[in-house]
């Protein structure tokens, strides 16, 4: 029986084909590390947990990288405001990371990789992209140049110009055009920094992925997945940052699960309307949630609430 797969990039079904015969490399976007993490978090870990063991079940030996992004301008700012260091926060949420995925049996990735273990790497990835011109140097902070890599848009299946007009871009009068994106930050007051040929600074949150799965899995990789608001800007940065390296496709199947609602709403704090896995734990078993996590297609946007929980925990009692 084939496997088939829905890619993000062609947007169809395709028969999954790997890299090397009965192997495959698999790499999920994980958690930013400064608070617990939340129920649409937890949906995208429990789909592609699933999908990992569907293709264990199929004979496939898995190579499944899920990275943690341990600095970044929300884990600076947290850190700053319980006066302790970035690492030291990072080490915290990682922790309790495990506990509440274990709870969920989730099943440990073959390797957790925290961008900080990666600087070394990231330099070296970002001056390869200056010296093939695909970056430049400004004040101490390196950009990619979006309009030298020709497939731009491609994942997220629109043009430059639409995704020009569309992103949330940072204004900053300093790079070349808008749509161009930081992958190597300088240090600003307060801030954890490390030496760079461009001075000190720290990673941008795109050049991470790129480099983790580069060192841990190769130029080319079987499957990269995570939640659907990581398609843009996060993946298609990934894609042009590391084609613009290798020459080489980055990913072959993209798979992207879709967001969770609450009581018919997006979640938001604003909204008062934020549950993190840790506090539903508390008042319902791990199989629930699971089980809930996947009531729907995982393509499917689901409702969050109280009722429907209730529902899937009577039905998992008449299950068991």
């Amino acid at each position: 029986m084939l496997v088939k797969i829905y890619n993000t990039m062609s947007r169809k079904k395709e028969e999954f084909i790997p890299l090397v015969q009965g192997e495959v490399s698999m790499y999920v976007c994980g958690p930013t590390v400064y608070n617990f993490f939340h129920i649409g978090n937890a949906r995208t870990f429990v789909v592609f947990d699933t999908v990992r063991r569907y293709l264990e079940y199929r004979g496939y030996k898995v190579k499944f990288i899920q990275n943690f992004t341990d600095i970044d301008d929300k884990m600076i700012k947290r850190a700053n405001e319980e006066v302790i260091t970035v690492e030291e926060l990072g080490n915290r949420f990682i922790g309790e990371y495990y506990k509440d995925a274990d709870a969920l049996n989730i099943e440990r990735a073959t390797v957790n990789p925290r961008a900080t273990e990666y600087i070394e790497q990231i330099i070296s990835f970002v001056q390869d992209l200056i010296d093939r011109d695909y970056a430049y140097e400004v004040d101490g902070d390196v950009y990619f140049s979006t309009k030298k890599f020709k497939g731009y848009g491609k994942l997220s299946g629109q043009n430059i110009e639409e995704l020009q007009a569309g992103a949330r871009i940072d204004i900053d009068e300093r790079k070349k055009d808008p749509m161009d994106f930081a992958v190597w930050k300088s240090q600003k007051p307060g801030e954890p920094a490390w030496k760079s040929p461009w001075g000190m600074g720290r990673p941008g949150w795109h050049i991470e992925c790129s480099c983790m799965a580069y060192n841990l899995l190769g130029d080319t990789i079987d499957i990269h997945a995570g939640g659907s608001d990581l398609e843009f800007p996060h993946h298609e940065n990934e894609i042009a940052q590391s084609e613009s390296r290798t020459g080489k496709t980055f990913a072959r199947y993209w798979m992207h699960s879709a967001f969770v609602n609450v009581n018919n709403q997006k979640m938001s704090k604003s909204l008062n309307n934020f549950f993190t896995v840790r506090e539903v734990l508390q008042k319902y078993d791990p199989d629930v949630i699971r089980m809930f996590m996947l009531s729907g297609h995982y393509r499917t946007q689901i409702n969050f609430s109280i009722e429907l929980l209730d529902s899937t925990k009577a039905a998992m009692d008449r299950l068991n």
